[in-house]
């Protein structure tokens, strides 16, 4: 608990005022992820490879964005950072233990931005969500990696509209998901599209307990490679369950 403590304390004083209220899911991200750390090496390895090979067989590596770069376990911050001249990182939170790595590393070319990429405050408002039309306006793009966001927006969003009881939950949440990909297939530059689609709990038997469609009934795209991610193993939600997903990349 100290160093959740810790952690939260020092992210708030680096944080602007309107992303604070989303610190404390880091850091319980941050915690579960130092808990599962053997768990999660498999995923966390098969995203940063994605990654790495997307780099190698491009020709132009001016400037490269990562959305949702979190806690930069599935992001190959290293290869980014030595094969494009700016690496821009965006989410909602920058833990200072990821800025402190970053500092130890002396990455100069690395660049923080905090930004709300859901579009549900538009999407609320009746508008058409374009969460990611700021990326239009980034000179020299040659790569944009979505990583490990997409189902975060949706497991998200619908948090909020169940508590308000939004009549459009539904209508909202398939904007939402259709907006990232549409937003990210209409960028004239590389994307590498890392995502978790599918969500179960089962039993040491394999019978599933609890299933959810991470996509929000959006049609998954058509996957390059795909594997499975035991986000919470025995043990962590309960002795004898745990919750895996889906993933896919492309």
């Amino acid at each position: 608990m100290l160093a959740e403590a810790i952690q939260y304390g020092a992210t708030r004083l680096v944080t602007p005022r309107e992303f604070q209220p989303y610190i404390r899911s880091s850091v319980g991200l941050w915690s579960r992820a130092g808990r599962c750390r053997k768990a999660w090496a498999p995923h966390e390895e098969n995203c940063k490879a994605f990654v790495r090979e997307a780099i190698a067989g491009m020709r132009e590596r001016r400037t490269a964005v990562v959305l949702g770069s979190g806690l930069l376990r599935d992001v190959p911050i290293e290869a980014l950072a030595e094969n494009f001249d700016t690496v821009v990182l965006v989410d909602l939170v920058h833990l200072a233990g990821v800025r402190i790595r970053l500092k130890a590393k002396r990455f100069r070319n690395v660049r923080l931005i905090s930004r709300d990429l859901s579009g549900l405050e538009d999407a609320r408002k009746g508008k058409p969500p374009e969460p990611l039309a700021f990326l239009r306006q980034v000179p020299y793009l040659d790569l944009v990696v979505s990583a490990n966001i997409l189902s975060q927006i949706g497991v998200g969003a619908k948090r909020r509209l169940d508590e308000e009881h939004n009549p459009r939950r539904t209508e909202i949440l398939d904007a939402l998901v259709r907006s990232h990909l549409d937003g990210l297939t209409s960028l004239p530059c590389k994307v590498a599209l890392l995502t978790d689609t599918t969500y179960k709990v089962t039993d040491r038997s394999g019978k599933v307990l609890e299933e959810a469609d991470l996509l929000c009934g959006v049609p998954a795209p058509e996957a390059k490679r795909r594997w499975i991610w035991p986000v919470a193993p025995y043990g962590e939600l309960g002795r004898d369950i745990q919750a895996v997903h889906e993933v896919i990349a492309l």
